[in-house]
C-alpha cells in the first residue's frame, strides 16, 4: 500500500453561526488564543506524516492561502529588528510541504467537498480528511492512530467519540461490532438518529482516512433535503463493498463550529498558560 501522504481540508463552508465575523474572515481562521483552527489541523496532519495539503475552498477564502504564505519580507523585517520570536511565528508551514487549493464552486456539503479532490488522489492511494472545526487536544496524535489502523487492516477508518443521548441527533452514529481495544468494525451508520433509535452512542467526528473507492460512492450519492451531498451517505455505501472501521477518540474534542465549543476551546487552551489561568481565575472570582 502506498504511504498515506495527502490530506483534504474542506474549508469552503460559510460559517453562518459566526456571522458577522465570518463575513470577511473564514471560520477556519478564527483563533484559539493566538493560533487559527486551520493551523492546528494542519500541524496535526504534518505530525502524522502528511506532505500534501489539499484545501477545498471558495473564491472568498484567499485569506487561508495568505495565512500559510511564508511572507519573507515581513520575516526579514522582524529579524532586522531583533524580533526573532515574532519571525518564528510566521513559520506556519515548512517550505517543502505542498499546498493545493481547489475551489468547491458551491457549498454543496462535505461529501461534495471531498469529491473535488478526486483528481489528486491516485488509484489505491488512501488519503486523510480533517475538519478544522473539530479542535482536538490529545496526548497521542488522533490522525496518526487512524493512519496506523487503516494501513494495518487496509480499510477506510473513521474517528468516533462517545456522545450523550441528547446530542445524538446532531451526528452520524455508527453500529459497531467486535471492539478490540479502541478499534471496531462498522456495520452501519445512521445519520442524526433519535436517541431511542440510535445504534450506539458513538458519533462520527471530523477525522477520516479513506480509500479512493469513496469517490465512486460520492458520485452516486443523491443530495439530501438540504441539497447537499453527505459524506456519511457515501460511507454507508462503502461499508457494503469495501468495509469500514472506526477508532474511538482518545482525547478531548471541541466542536468549534458552535459558539459554545469555540469559547470552551479557547478557555481550555488559556487555562494551560500560567499567566492567563491566573487572570481568568481572578476575573471569575470577582464575577457576581
Amino acid at each position: 500500500m502506498k504511504k498515506i501522504s495527502k490530506a483534504v481540508f474542506p474549508v469552503g463552508g460559510m460559517g453562518t453561526r459566526f456571522l458577522p465575523a465570518t463575513k470577511s474572515i473564514p471560520k477556519e481562521l478564527l483563533p484559539i488564543i493566538d493560533k487559527p483552527l486551520i493551523q492546528y489541523a494542519v500541524e496535526e496532519a504534518l505530525e502524522a506524516g502528511i506532505t500534501t495539503l489539499i484545501f477545498i475552498t471558495s473564491a472568498s477564502k484567499h485569506a487561508i492561502s495568505d495565512h500559510f504564505d511564508p511572507m519573507p519580507d515581513l520575516r526579514k523585517q522582524f529579524i532586522d529588528q531583533g524580533k526573532v520570536e515574532l519571525a518564528k511565528k510566521l513559520d506556519t508551514l515548512p517550505i517543502e510541504i505542498q499546498r493545493v487549493f481547489i475551489p468547491q464552486g458551491q457549498p454543496l456539503g462535505l461529501g461534495h467537498a471531498v469529491l473535488q479532490a478526486e483528481n489528486l488522489i491516485e488509484e489505491n492511494e488512501m488519503f486523510a480528511v480533517l475538519l478544522a472545526d473539530d479542535f482536538i487536544q490529545a496526548e497521542h496524535n488522533p490522525l496518526t492512530r487512524l493512519i496506523n489502523a487503516a494501513q494495518t487492516n487496509r480499510s477506510s477508518t473513521i474517528s468516533v467519540e462517545h456522545v450523550a443521548d441528547n446530542r445524538l441527533s446532531s451526528y452520524g452514529v455508527i453500529a459497531p461490532e467486535n471492539w478490540q481495544s479502541d478499534l471496531c468494525t462498522v456495520n452501519n451508520i445512521v445519520e442524526k438518529p433519535k436517541p431511542h433509535s440510535a445504534p450506539s452512542n458513538f458519533g462520527v467526528i471530523g477525522r477520516y482516512v479513506l480509500s479512493p473507492a469513496v469517490f465512486a460512492k460520492l458520485r452516486q450519492t443523491k443530495m439530501d433535503n438540504n441539497q447537499e451531498i453527505q459524506l456519511t451517505d457515501a460511507l454507508k455505501d462503502l461499508i457494503q463493498s469495501d468495509g469500514l472501521q472506526a477508532v474511538k477518540l482518545s482525547g478531548q474534542r471541541f466542536d468549534c463550529g458552535s459558539q459554545e465549543g469555540f469559547v470552551m476551546a479557547n478557555l481550555h487552551v488559556a487555562m494551560k498558560n500560567k499567566e492567563l489561568k491566573e487572570m481568568i481565575q481572578a476575573y471569575l472570582a470577582n464575577c457576581e
